[in-house]
């Protein structure tokens, strides 16, 4: 592949930084949350920013680039990674990971057209937000073993059970979770099934976990008696674990972790020369870290040009996201080591530097590690995918 960009995408990349500057409040932009934890909406009045610039995200038709040109789109998940990488280095509210990043291309891949025509334009719109169901206590790195269970009656199914870390299940409109629908089926992946749920759905209760860092972006999900209907079921009956196989593909590969990860690199950069020398060791490591950086960023491209070639990045969208987000750990913990004994401060303390987001970032960093398949599970896949070998 050729990893220079076109002028048209040099173009658009202008046209989303002249976006953020214009549109961003500057009373946020001092304060500003990263890609995570805008994607949780910990805060009351940071979700609130987060909806409304989804919207005006929509409204510009950025939501939907890499669809289909039938649907909206323009048909490039590259413009769409060169927005994900933007908003995300300028800490950029409104991009809702899950309804963009991951739900709406499996339905444009596995949905039936009545799936698509009625959820498609809430997230193209930036008004529908969207979490996942996927992990349980006993059930995150073997994802097959889940036990919530959807059972068949009449025009439904009847889920009860629990999910486990769902990231801003407290504040969306809709998820997607996989439940077993043939607790007899050998292998136990055979009997498995994918639903949509509207998160108004009598018997849903959700319980906040707060994370390292202090904030709740994650919750606990309990299902009673939850009926969904039928035409909520994508992809089969049983089907389930192939749909969710393509989600994890997409999730894996929508991160902007070189967005994120330069973002907070510059911020320490920046400080460190307008307040005291560098010792040559540490600045070493910060050209280290500037260059595993730019390694992230090309890792991310070459997965993202396989999707636009209509290929299936399956192992590479694992090395994406493992190394990615492990360099994104590194870099939080380098930037704590770059202001010293000021780096355990937090905001509120007027000595703080960095708004006092440095050690929350550091800490919500050693989930990265977890979440989107955990990197002892992400080392599996390329090495059984990606160098072939053995189980």
């Amino acid at each position: 592949m050729d990893f220079a960009f076109t002028p048209e995408e040099e173009a658009f990349r202008k046209e989303v930084r002249e976006f953020v500057d214009r549109e961003f409040p500057p009373k946020w932009r001092e304060h500003a949350l990263d890609f995570f934890s805008n994607a949780g909406g910990p805060y009351d009045e940071q979700w609130s920013l987060h909806r409304a610039m989804a919207k005006k995200l929509g409204a510009k038709g950025w939501l939907s680039l890499a669809w289909p040109k039938e649907y909206g789109g323009r048909n490039s998940m590259l413009l769409q990674h060169i927005l994900a990488e933007e908003l995300s280095y300028y800490r950029f509210p409104g991009l809702d990971p899950f309804g963009v990043g991951m739900l709406a291309p499996m339905l444009l891949k596995s949905g039936n057209e009545e799936q698509k025509k009625r959820h498609l334009p809430g997230i193209a719109k930036g008004e529908t937000m969207w979490c996942e169901f996927l992990s349980e206590r006993d059930a995150g790195s073997d994802l097959a073993s889940l036990q919530t269970r959807a059972v068949e009656d009449g025009d439904y199914f009847v889920i009860n059970g629990q999910k486990c870390w769902t990231t801003a299940a407290h504040r969306a409109d809709w998820g997607f979770i996989i439940a077993r629908t043939d607790p007899e089926a050998v292998p136990n992946y055979r009997g498995l099934s994918f639903f949509l749920l509207d998160m108004k759905t009598p018997g849903i209760s959700i319980i906040p976990i707060a994370n390292m860092a202090g904030e709740s972006e994650f919750n606990e999900v309990f299902f009673d008696n939850v009926r969904v209907p039928k035409e909520n079921l994508v992809g089969g009956k049983n089907r389930g674990w192939f749909v969710v196989m393509g989600v994890l593909d997409f999730e894996r590969s929508c991160i902007p972790a070189y967005g994120i990860a330069r973002r907070n690199l510059d911020d320490a950069l920046e400080y460190a020369r307008k307040t005291k020398p560098i010792a040559s060791a540490l600045r070493n490591r910060l050209a280290e870290l500037i260059v595993e950086c730019e390694i992230t960023r090309l890792v991310h491209y070459r997965a993202i040009w396989m999707l636009d070639k209509g290929l299936i990045p399956n192992y590479e969208a694992a090395m994406t996201k493992v190394y990615g987000l492990e360099v994104n750990q590194r870099v939080t913990a380098t930037v704590c080591q770059v202001l010293g004994h000021y780096g355990v401060l937090t905001e509120g303390s007027k000595w703080a530097p960095l708004d006092g987001q440095a050690p929350s970032r550091y800490l919500r960093s050693i989930g990265n590690t977890l979440e989107a398949g955990s990197s002892e599970v992400d080392r599996i896949v390329i090495a059984q995918r990606g160098l072939g070998l053995p189980r």
